[in-house]
């Protein structure tokens, strides 16, 4: 696993062996961030991101590789939540991040108190907790954290449908990749 672009590009990552991790995979991340960037490589400067059941950080770490202006990896597992402190160690990246380690909702609650706006959120629970993609989209469509314009990414299994629509949060368009998929929302005036 290794960073793909920007300014940490081919730089490896660490994961950890026997945990609930399944980090995004090297290609889905570089299909994730060409169809973000859209031939525009500093498209994603000064965004803020959320990179909520984060893993290893992969996603996270390569939206602060590639310009991003904050990022805030929430993951609820200390072990988890250590390796993505040592991953960002590795890299030398000292700030423009914070590391919660809180369960999702917990995590929203904090960073909503805080007046935090996100321009991109990318979620991935463990597959196995599919109910976690329609609570935390459900959270998600309620919350301030996201504008008008804010993006909202949910890897999952290619066979799973974490659902069409939350209140004003729509599905807009599904990606799918070898066993993986990713589905865009955004909020929309009428959920379809």
């Amino acid at each position: 696993m290794r960073v793909i672009g920007g300014k940490y590009r081919s730089r490896p990552l660490r994961s950890l062996h026997g945990l609930d991790l399944r980090p995004t995979s090297d290609r889905l991340r570089e299909t994730l961030f060409d169809v973000l960037t859209a031939g525009e490589p500093g498209r994603l400067a000064g965004t803020t991101w959320l990179d909520l059941f984060a893993g290893t950080g992969a996603v996270g770490i390569e939206a602060l590789s590639r310009g991003a202006g904050a990022v805030y990896f929430v993951e609820s597992s200390k072990k988890a939540a250590a390796l993505i402190h040592a991953n960002l160690k590795t890299l030398g990246i000292t700030g423009g991040f914070e590391v919660l380690t809180l369960d999702a909702a917990a995590a929203l609650r904090r960073l909503e108190s805080r007046g935090v706006v996100s321009d991109l959120c990318f979620l991935d629970p463990p597959y196995r907790m599919q109910q976690a993609y329609a609570e935390t989209l459900e959270l998600l469509s309620r919350s301030p954290l996201l504008h008008a314009k804010s993006l909202v990414i949910a890897e999952h299994e290619k066979r799973f449908d974490p659902g069409k629509a939350f209140g004003p949060l729509a599905r807009y368009r599904t990606l799918k990749q070898g066993d993986a998929a990713l589905s865009f929302y955004r909020k929309t005036l009428t959920a379809d």
